[in-house]
């Protein structure tokens, strides 16, 4: 009894807990539909609320985007307004202007026609006035004045005679006086020395053991050094000295420069040679520039093209007549200053006129034509000052003298010349054979580079093996020699010595 009791309590109360269990399940069930329904809401809600923010924030930012593209076009509308009405404005007063100008025309050609109206009414009177006078006189008036010019003549002629003489012989001798004077002191107040350019420079050997390494093994190095440098080595000239031999000055100044680094270095051989003679021509090209500067300095000329002054430079290693023409024009340069200065004219043109007036003679040797042709055409490509140029062109009379600059350009070259041993002609003269010998020579095809040598008793010719061959150089140096002989005058011999030579390189690696 007592268990089924129990067992019946049991079921009971297994009954009585899945009850309560489906009861809780649906209890928590609810709370869960609930509290996600009420999540839902929130969430929709915010949605809402984040809609509108950004509805709003859009909205807000459309009407800034409204008014920034609205204000830019009413400005510019204002403006245009504003402008509008300035133009209405103008025309209004331009149409204003106009209209007084055709009246203020109006008058103006009115008193035009009045006034030629009264001219001609004046020239009829003149005119009858002078027919009347002339029929009065029984002449015209030409006949008159002539008349009247005799007249004046024949009374006063001796009169005339003689204040015409006193006055021309006075104003002589004024001018002379006043030439001289001027001459003088410009001369006195430049003394300068002079001094001969020489056609030899002369190298110190410190050693016959030097000297052997001068001349190489069966004379190579010589061989290749005056090939390199274009000049003439004399080395039995004097005991303890080596000599350099050539027209050119430029020439001479390079070898020398090279042969001392040669001596001082010891290392003496063909390859050397060339390296050290290009080196030391590339250090005179520094020396020209400089030249140059100091001249345009010391002469008082500024604001010359680089280039020009470089041309300039290169006048230092040229003579004329056996004066150096860069301290020639220096010379002429200071005189023209003070020429210039007496005699009211521009002493800056002035010298500059006369420091630049052989500057053609730097290139003469490579362009033709005259020095004076030369250096105009190389002022006018560096666009100098046309006065200067002017100033230039006449000191030979090549061209008429065009402003007073120009006369005192010309005297004051004369007076640098012509001054007791400034010049020697021989001398020139001489150095143009040779500066002949060489442009004869040059202008045969294949050749390469030509030196007068020897005091103008040989040629030495480098040809281009490309291009000359072997047999070729015979027939080359019969030709030239024929050609120096029908166009030269000179007194001996001159050896024509061409030299043709192959050079191979290749590198062992």
């Amino acid at each position: 009894m007592s268990i089924k009791i129990v067992l019946s309590l049991l079921a009971f109360s297994g009954l009585a807990g899945i009850a309560l269990g489906y009861v809780l399940r649906l209890l928590i069930a609810l709370g869960q539909r609930g509290s996600l329904e009420l999540e839902v809401k929130q969430r929709l809600l915010e949605a809402r609320e984040r809609a509108n923010r950004i509805i709003k924030e859009a909205e807000e930012k459309a009407e800034v985007i409204e008014e920034e593209t609205t204000l830019p076009i009413q400005e510019r509308e204002e403006r245009l307004e504003k402008i509008e009405e300035r133009m209405l404005k103008r025309e209004e007063f331009l149409d204003e202007s106009a209209r007084k100008l055709a009246e203020q025309a109006d008058i103006i050609r009115n008193r035009e026609n009045e006034v030629a109206n009264l001219r001609k009414e004046a020239e009829k009177l003149l005119n009858e006035e002078r027919v009347q006078l002339e029929r009065i006189a029984d002449m015209s008036e030409d006949e008159a004045k002539k008349r009247l010019l005799e007249q004046i003549e024949k009374t006063q002629e001796t009169a005339l005679l003689s204040r015409l003489q006193k006055l021309e012989a006075h104003g002589r001798k004024r001018l002379e006086e006043k030439a001289k004077s001027i001459l003088v002191s410009a001369i006195h107040r430049l003394g300068s020395s002079v001094a001969s350019e020489v056609m030899t420079l002369s190298v110190p050997i410190p050693s016959e053991e030097i000297k052997g390494k001068v001349i190489g093994k069966e004379g190579r190095n010589i061989k290749a050094f005056e090939r390199a440098t274009g000049v003439d080595i004399l080395i039995d000239d004097g005991p303890d000295k080596i000599t350099l031999s050539s027209f050119d000055p430029l020439r001479r100044h390079v070898a020398k420069i090279a042969l001392e680094k040669l001596i001082e270095d010891g290392r003496i051989q063909p390859a050397k040679i060339e390296e050290i003679v290009q080196k030391t021509k590339d250090e005179v090209e520094e020396m020209v520039k400089l030249k140059g500067e100091e001249a345009a300095f010391e002469a008082g000329v500024i604001g010359l093209d680089p280039r020009l002054i470089t041309l300039l430079g290169r006048l230092y290693f040229r003579t004329s007549y056996g004066q150096n023409v860069l301290q020639h024009s220096i010379e002429m340069a200071h005189l023209a200053g003070m020429l210039a200065s007496e005699l009211g004219a521009d002493p800056d043109i002035s010298r500059a006129g006369a420091l630049l007036h052989d500057i053609g003679k730097a290139v003469d040797h490579e362009v033709q034509g005259t020095h004076v042709e030369i250096g105009k055409r190389i002022l006018e490509k560096f666009g100098i000052d046309k006065k200067v140029i002017q100033a230039m062109q006449s000191h030979h009379e090549e061209y008429p003298f065009e402003t007073p600059e120009s006369v005192i350009v010309q005297v004051a070259d004369a007076l640098s010349a012509g001054r007791p041993g400034a010049r020697k002609d021989t001398l020139e003269r001489y150095l143009e054979r040779l500066g002949d010998l060489e442009r004869i020579a040059a202008g045969f095809e294949g050749v390469e580079k030509v030196y007068a040598i020897q005091a103008g008793r040989e040629i030495r010719i480098f040809v281009n093996p490309g291009k000359v061959s072997d047999l070729a150089t015979h027939k080359l140096a019969r030709d030239i020699a024929a050609r120096v002989q029908s166009e030269l005058k000179y007194p001996g011999e001159i050896k024509v010595n061409v030299i043709r030579e192959n050079r191979v390189v290749e590198f062992a690696r």
